[in-house]
């Protein structure tokens, strides 16, 4: 490989994120102490943060009991709202079309329960064709939930493209669009603004699962105007396994009494809740769609994560991320030509986050991605049979991380003749 270690290093010197603010993983082999970490699109790391300010919390309950909910440094009865701010600017939003809550497919089924409605001849639902297996599973028990056989109610396509030109051909059909932002296996990421006008031209509600997207590509929710978008936090943003995850529903659809939802004590006016009368006053804001009390000891690594993406910003992080990933690409540019291994990321940087897939032609790419890690200290991950994800993330990634994956791939995978 051309690229030699010095350049990387240079270049991180002159570019160096906030790899600090992170607990990165010892390397499980090779010559460095510390993981090339480039799985943050599957987990992102901790921050060093996070086990102070949960203590803090934890703290609060052992000195306080019952009090903590109005007593706590931070206190539990509103401790979402905490989250709110820093939530929407994420995801250009409103502070009140958004909400922090629940895991993604629960927050995405409670969503389809308001927006997916079908009527008439209007009942399908469109996603791509490589969508997130929760996603699929999610929208076929939708169908099945409304009596509607999941095999003509759910429409596979393969890009949005082809999402636009059946919405053109087709689009009196469709009762919901709900596609990945970012596709979870190729890194694609879709024209939102462009496929939500077109499925509001044709009628029908448009929706987008945000887990590959929030904390990876800048976002205008509110102006794009989609119906509602739901995200996870375990990914880019860093808040732990199974964190909470996050809501939007756009400002036109807060307040409006036709709209189906499930209640519970949480979607109630908050300056009420105590007085236990048997009929919810929902709050025209997102906070509407919550069920129960949130879980505060869930919430508090999801603040904690935000609160470095308010200090960094979204602007600073993309620019960040645009340069890291076409240095590793230009990388992989060097060894890919005569190797098994192929980029199926598109090549436009306006066209994806900071994930780069690799197809790996010959043998498994999961095998491949437990050689990296233990033979060579390189955190990647596998979808098979034959994808390796590699994602450098711009709050934590160095561009020695990235050289070291590529030189680790150029000795894994034999030159072709």
């Amino acid at each position: 490989m051309a690229s030699t270690e010095e350049d990387a290093l240079r270049r991180d010197a002159e570019d160096p994120g906030r790899r600090d603010l992170f607990l990165v993983p010892p390397a499980e082999g090779g010559g460095y102490p510390d993981s090339a970490y480039l799985a943050g699109n599957s987990l992102g790391l901790q921050p060093r943060a996070t086990q102070a300010e949960l203590l803090e919390d934890l703290a609060a309950w052992a000195r306080l009991g019952v009090e903590g909910h109005l007593e706590a440094e931070r206190p539990w009865l509103p401790y979402h709202e905490q989250l709110t701010g820093p939530a929407a600017r994420l995801v250009g939003a409103l502070p009140e079309e958004t909400v922090i809550m629940n895991s993604l497919t629960v927050n995405l089924h409670l969503l389809m329960v308001s927006f997916y409605r079908p009527r008439g001849e209007r009942t399908r639902i469109l996603i791509e064709d490589t969508a997130f297996p929760s996603d699929s599973y999610a929208v076929r028990s939708q169908a099945r939930f409304h009596g509607l056989d999941p095999e003509t109610a759910v429409v596979r396509l393969g890009s949005g493209q082809e999402v636009l030109d059946f919405l053109e051909r087709e689009g009196e059909t469709v009762a919901l669009v709900m596609l990945g932002g970012v596709n979870y296996l190729t890194g694609e990421l879709m024209d939102i603004p462009a496929i939500t006008a077109a499925g509001h031209a044709a009628g029908a509600v448009v929706g987008w699962d945000l887990a590959h997207a929030a904390g990876n590509v800048p976002l205008e929710l509110h102006e794009w105007g989609p119906d509602f978008a739901a995200w996870c936090s375990y990914k880019y943003l860093n808040s732990g396994p199974g964190a909470l995850g996050g809501v939007f529903i756009h400002q036109r659809h807060l307040g409006d009494p036709a709209l189906q939802r499930f209640e519970g004590w949480w979607s109630t006016e908050q300056n009420t809740r105590f007085q236990m009368a048997p009929v919810s006053r929902p709050p025209a804001s997102a906070d509407a769609w919550q069920i129960s009390n949130p879980p505060i000891y869930a919430m508090g690594p999801v603040r904690t994560s935000l609160n470095l993406f308010d200090q960094a910003g979204m602007t600073e992080l993309r620019a960040r991320s645009v340069r890291l990933t076409g240095y590793l690409e230009s990388l992989l540019d060097e060894i890919t030509p005569t190797r098994p291994i192929s980029v199926v990321t598109p090549r436009d940087p306006a066209r994806r986050g900071c994930q780069l897939s690799l197809r790996i032609e010959h043998g498994s790419a999961a095998e491949l991605a437990r050689r990296l890690r233990h033979e060579y200290g390189v955190v990647t991950d596998a979808r098979e049979p034959d994808i390796v994800r590699v994602a450098p993330t711009p709050l934590y990634s160095t561009y020695h991380d990235c050289w070291r994956a590529a030189a680790a791939l150029a000795d894994c995978v034999r030159e072709e003749s």
